[in-house]
């Protein structure tokens, strides 16, 4: 795992290490200071030497003023590495996300995914500057320390070997009790966080069913969960503080006495006695810098733990060794398919699909809600995988294609329409980034999203918000549709995307494509069979399975479910319930 975070070091290795280098020369000043001040006391205030205080002195400020140099740069390098590490980790962790299926996506859930590369990175991030100067500080200031100390009366340092271990077996007893809260803790966060994301999203909603209240209780009943659990913590952790504090009274008392009686016996001088008291000092003020790193890698370690578990998370979607590079045509074919979603394995979300389509035709896809409709042409542009069977496209395996250039040829809009920040222009572009922008106005005229663009103030520069808030539905359904367009696919996927649109508009949009794509594959989701009666063939799904295929003239005949559908929509009543 330390291996892997720190493969994110990357080009702040040189930083890093000119911190560590640096701070074990501020230690070794620190360490230096005490013992010319012995000299100072001894050899010049109490001998009443002027030119020793002058000499000494002047070394001393000094040596104060180069360690606060070396200090503040060395404190400089650490943040550039520090800041310099998260940012590489932020990186990859976003390139592989970003290389992740949506059965990978589906394991972690967007809302932890961002808590990792968020609140999880910056722990990380302050742990590692913590690392780079008091990790190594504090041992360094601690191993000088001792050393002077035993030069000075070795019997000293019995003292602090004395009460070491009893420091490192509490510390050990609070790690093991601390870390598996923390761990429950960042589990709390990802659920505060899918809470937050929510209720943003949706916040038309909570506002129209005027469910602030309730959306406030939930929100509240999460961050009392988050409360109580970092408390537990916190509260484990608090022990560590005064457990230092004590330790260093006991310390200083021990050694006031035990100096007292050796002054007395004039086997110490009191400067000795003096620099006695700030190797003291720098001793446990090394064991305390210690005992603040060893409370972050706490906090860190459950962090660490997440954030490595992304960034070894491998697309279950992956490339042959000789992945096909051009796609021929639209032909598609569904031999035997199964498929079971991975959090849910038991269950078979489609049942031995077969059927096949000639490059061309329109196929219509309809049934119940839950029948799997979206789940069948999610598996064309492998955003899953099949867990049986296979799909081809073009007489090849999708799985033998590269995926890149499968999807480069396939347009989908899928049920969940999503705009980006930007223009229009910018959002249709995501079809074809090299398109002019006669070619994208040309897409949105076969998509009739140009005539209400055309009236907005500022056409096709207008801004649309994130997530297109500031569009209708049914505007934003008609971009997302010209935007597919764009990429003149050979195989285009509408998974109910034409629902917020008006029938004469919807329309108007299938007789462009029966006219001016004659070429083009497609495949139609709908909730309304009036929407895909043209079709030239027609799937009814029920639970994952296709009960009929046909035209639409042949399923009113054969399939008495259809039928039924039908009859209700076209009278104008049980369209919600034939969803």
């Amino acid at each position: 795992m330390v291996r892997k975070l720190l493969s994110s070091v990357g080009e702040y290795k040189r930083p890093t290490a000119l911190s560590m280098i640096l701070v074990i020369f501020e230690s070794f000043i620190e360490i230096l200071i005490p013992t010319l001040m012995a000299i100072l006391i001894d050899s010049g205030i109490s001998q009443g030497d002027t030119a020793v205080v002058w000499q000494i002195g002047g070394f001393l400020i000094l040596l104060a003023l180069v360690g606060l140099i070396i200090g503040a740069l060395s404190g400089r390098y650490a943040a550039i590495a520090s800041a310099g590490f998260a940012k590489n980790l932020r990186k990859t962790l976003f390139f592989n996300v970003q290389r992740f299926s949506f059965s990978n996506i589906d394991k972690f859930t967007a809302p932890s995914l961002i808590t990792r590369m968020t609140t999880d990175v910056t722990n990380l991030q302050n742990a590692y500057q913590m690392l780079v100067r008091i990790m190594i500080k504090s041992p360094v200031q601690f191993t000088f320390a001792i050393i002077m100390s035993a030069l000075i009366n070795p019997n000293m340092v019995l003292i602090f070997i004395g009460i070491a271990p009893f420091l490192a077996g509490t510390l050990i007893f609070i790690g093991r009790k601390v870390h598996p809260i923390f761990v429950r803790v960042f589990r709390s966060y990802d659920h505060l966080n899918n809470i937050v994301q929510e209720n943003l999203h949706g916040i038309r909603v909570v506002k129209s069913y005027v469910r602030q209240a309730f959306e406030i209780n939930k929100f509240q009943n999460i961050s009392k969960i988050v409360y109580k659990r970092f408390s537990k913590a916190e509260k484990l952790l608090a022990f560590n503080q005064p457990l230092m504090q004590s330790s260093a009274y006991i310390c200083i008392l021990l050694i006031s006495w035990v100096g007292a009686h050796l002054i007395v016996d004039q086997t110490m001088s009191t400067g000795e006695l003096s620099s006695l008291f700030v190797y003291t000092f720098q001793i446990l003020i090394s064991l305390n810098m210690f005992s603040m790193v060893f409370v972050m890698l706490l906090i860190s370690q459950a962090s660490a733990e997440r954030v490595v578990a992304v960034m070894e998370e491998e697309s279950d979607l992956k490339n042959n060794d000789v992945a096909l590079q051009t796609l021929a045509d639209g032909q598609i074919r569904f031999d035997h398919v199964f498929f079971q979603y991975p959090t849910d394995p038991e269950h078979n979300a489609l049942k031995d699909v077969s059927f096949s389509v000639k490059t061309g035709e329109t196929v219509g896809i309809v049934g119940g809600t839950g029948s799997s409709k979206t789940t069948l042409v999610q598996l064309i542009p492998r955003l899953y995988d099949v867990t049986g069977g296979r799909v081809e496209v073009a007489g090849k395996d999708v799985r033998d294609y590269d995926t890149d250039t499968l999807r480069q040829n396939i347009g989908v809009v899928l049920q969940n329409n999503v705009l980006f920040s930007g223009t229009i222009m910018e959002n249709i572009r995501w079809g074809n980034p090299a398109a002019t922008e006669q070619e994208v106005k040309d897409a949105c005229v076969m998509a009739q999203a140009d005539e209400f663009i055309q009236e907005l103030s500022d056409g096709y520069q207008t801004y649309i918000e994130q997530g297109g808030s500031n569009v209708s539905g049914g505007q934003r359904q008609r971009l997302c549709i010209a935007r597919a367009l764009l990429k003149d696919p050979k195989i285009l996927i509408l998974d109910d995307s034409t629902s917020a649109v008006d029938t004469k508009t919807e329309s108007k949009i299938l007789e462009t494509f029966r006219t001016k794509m004659p070429y083009t594959t497609k495949f139609i989701v709908a909730q309304r069979i009036t929407y895909v009666q043209d079709a030239d063939k027609i799937l009814f799904l029920d639970n994952g399975q296709i009960t009929d295929i046909g035209t639409h003239d042949e399923l009113l005949q054969t399939s008495s479910i259809y039928q039924e559908i039908y009859e209700a929509q076209t009278k104008g009543f049980g369209g919600a319930n034939a969803k």
